[in-house]
């Protein structure tokens, strides 16, 4: 994690680890050990901002609780594609509503494919997507940028600061404006890298996991998992019927054709699903979900009184 002699005036991400050895001088196997050395300092560098991370998850769950409170990601380059790829999984996993999604990365979906460098700088163009979406004080806007001096993400922070909603800033480099302009500020000190200035490797895979911890917790403070499952998943082709087949067991200790019988009169809602297979109608189990809010933990609970 130590930069080179010569790095002084620039951001630790662009300086080469001198602890690191030059990649292009090692054989295949010291090669391998030098690349996953560098891809470990991202797990330590995300264990050290344990509480950074968990206030960002008690913050948004406080806001994303309310009905119609909004989840926003922004990010260039590396971490706009990192960011796209933890947002796109909440719908899948967790039923996440689309409406309540917005993925904002610098250059638009071109640059999922095709690397677009320029528009990092376009302020004006973050300036445009944080005005269309109307944000409030409901809603949360999580930025990410390596370096922490991307302008997209400090112009869309800011603009959502303004707003009211609640800022999220993870950069890998300390007192960075990213960070500054956030509410709640992570840094992931994954230090120099192992290749000079490329974000992909240490700092990106640091965003992945910390994003990957951030959202799965805050699914979990807002009720979307049950012991441990994913009891709010979309159940959309064979494969998932078969796990929501497995879920409902699991929970309820019951047979397979009573979670399955569970399932088809749920329409495979699975949440539903747990408590027919416990005994409830179909409506009084929509009743107990409604009553509590959405969690089933508190409305298998209920009912189990009940019986």
């Amino acid at each position: 994690m130590t930069p080179s002699p010569n790095s002084e005036h620039r951001p630790n991400t662009e300086a080469h680890d001198v602890d690191s050895p030059f990649l292009d001088s090692l054989g295949d196997g010291a090669l391998f050990d030098a690349l996953v050395g560098s891809q470990a300092k991202a797990v330590d560098a995300v264990k050290a901002a344990q509480t950074q991370i968990m206030d960002a998850v008690s913050s948004a769950a406080a806001r994303l609780e309310k009905p119609k409170a909004r989840l926003v990601y922004c990010g260039a380059g590396t971490s706009g594609r990192v960011a796209l790829l933890d947002g796109v999984e909440l719908n899948p996993t967790f039923n996440w509503p689309d409406g309540r999604l917005h993925i904002l990365v610098a250059g638009g979906s071109a640059s999922i494919v095709e690397a677009q460098e320029g528009a990092e700088d376009d302020e004006a163009a973050a300036a445009r997507a944080v005005d269309d979406l109307a944000l409030d004080e409901n809603d949360v806007v999580i930025g990410l940028a390596a370096s922490g001096t991307t302008p997209f993400v400090i112009t869309a922070l800011k603009a959502a600061n303004q707003s009211g909603a609640l800022t999220i800033g993870i950069a890998n480099n300390a007192r960075t404006p990213v960070l500054v302009e956030a509410d709640v500020p992570v840094f992931l000190d994954t230090g120099s890298e192992a290749l000079a200035g490329s974000t992909r490797l240490a700092a990106g895979t640091s965003q992945k996991i910390a994003l990957n911890i951030f959202s799965t917790a805050l699914m979990v403070r807002l009720g979307k998992v049950y012991r441990g499952r994913m009891i709010d998943m979309r159940v959309t082709n064979r494969k998932l019927r078969s796990r929501a087949l497995g879920i409902v067991r699991d929970i309820v200790g019951c047979s397979e054709q009573t979670a399955r019988d569970a399932l088809e009169a749920s329409d495979y809602d699975v949440k539903r699903a747990i408590l027919m297979a416990r005994g409830a109608g179909r409506d009084e189990a929509i009743a107990l979900i409604d009553k509590h809010g959405g969690r089933i933990r508190e409305a298998d609970r209920d009912w189990m009184s009940q019986s």
